[in-house]
């Protein structure tokens, strides 16, 4: 809220803005209505308003495209999947068939 870094105790009123930091972006809400007891999703429209600036949606898009260039230090080594997905992109994928002639005409 205002840049301030809040607990989850903090009194909230109708009208605060609270900033909800998840790398790569700062998400933004606006309180629209405070409540005392936890709800289900479908009543999340009627207690927030997501105003979150375009800006951070378009670095999250950015941050999507690049891939895993930007590993955070001591985040461990990446997975199978997210290896793949790295030799794909970067072009180092291994090439089973290379070697394999897939001419398929039939001799007489």
């Amino acid at each position: 809220m205002h840049g301030i870094q809040l607990k989850a105790s903090r009194m909230v009123k109708a009208g605060d803005i609270i900033d909800v930091r998840k790398p790569p972006i700062t998400y933004s809400f606006r309180v629209l209505q405070p409540i005392e007891k936890r709800v289900g999703a479908k009543m999340l429209p009627e207690i927030l308003e997501n105003v979150t600036a375009p800006e951070q949606y378009e670095l999250l898009e950015m941050s999507k495209i690049s891939g895993f260039a930007g590993r955070a230090k001591g985040t461990g080594r990446p997975t199978k999947k997210e290896r793949r997905s790295l030799d794909e992109f970067t072009g180092d994928a291994p090439t089973f068939f290379a070697d394999f002639d897939f001419d398929m005409e039939e001799e007489d």
